[in-house]
């Protein structure tokens, strides 16, 4: 059974104003903001049902998991390309859209907003086609690392962190010098 906790932080210099939700899950404490929208997670995969990216933001077992990704794919993938990007799902509303040979899912909460939440997943495609240059699903494949990392500076926790593409970007290129960096450095030889 979940015991949930609320409060509300105001003025927190650390950047944590708002209503936040303490949750006890089995022997874990879980903190998390309360609002208008939560995404309880993300997936991408192919036409052919291959997973390339996936994004819990809710805790759940590992079996729990692969029955959710194994749904996820069973009911978007049997659906005709002219259906409805929106599916009533257990307690979830799940949202996909397709973008190439890749499916873009997410499951929602029950008051959150499909429309928004297919904005979400199209501003993720824009980021993604910014950065690699018209995106593909071999650009997920080899550099699955760039993609969650992106991920994780347009969203943290399933909700927005970060609306601007240019924003993101920058931390991107700042991310890209510091690899290259650490690239060049190791590769001197210690003498």
């Amino acid at each position: 059974m979940n015991n949930v906790a609320a409060f509300k932080s105001t003025g927190d210099p650390v950047g944590l104003v708002g209503i936040w939700r303490l949750t006890l899950v089995g022997s874990g404490l879980f903190l998390s903001r309360c609002c208008d929208r939560m995404m309880r997670f993300l997936l991408l995969f192919s036409r052919q049902g291959k997973l390339r990216l996936q994004k819990w933001y809710t805790p759940i077992t590992d079996r729990e998991k692969k029955k959710v990704i194994r749904d996820m794919m069973m009911m978007v993938l049997a659906r005709s390309p002219r259906s409805c990007n929106f599916i009533q799902w257990r307690d979830l509303k799940i949202v996909y859209k397709r973008y190439a040979s890749l499916y873009f899912c997410a499951g929602l909460e029950e008051q959150d907003n499909e429309l928004l939440s297919l904005e979400v997943l199209h501003r993720y495609v824009e980021l993604l086609d910014k950065y690699f240059g018209n995106v593909c699903e071999l650009d997920i494949i080899f550099n699955f690392e760039k993609a969650y990392y992106i991920l994780d500076e347009f969203l943290m926790g399933g909700e927005i962190l970060e609306t601007s593409k240019v924003a993101v970007g920058a931390s991107m290129e700042e991310a890209d010098t510091l690899q290259e960096t650490m690239e060049e450095y190791m590769s001197k030889p210690a003498y």
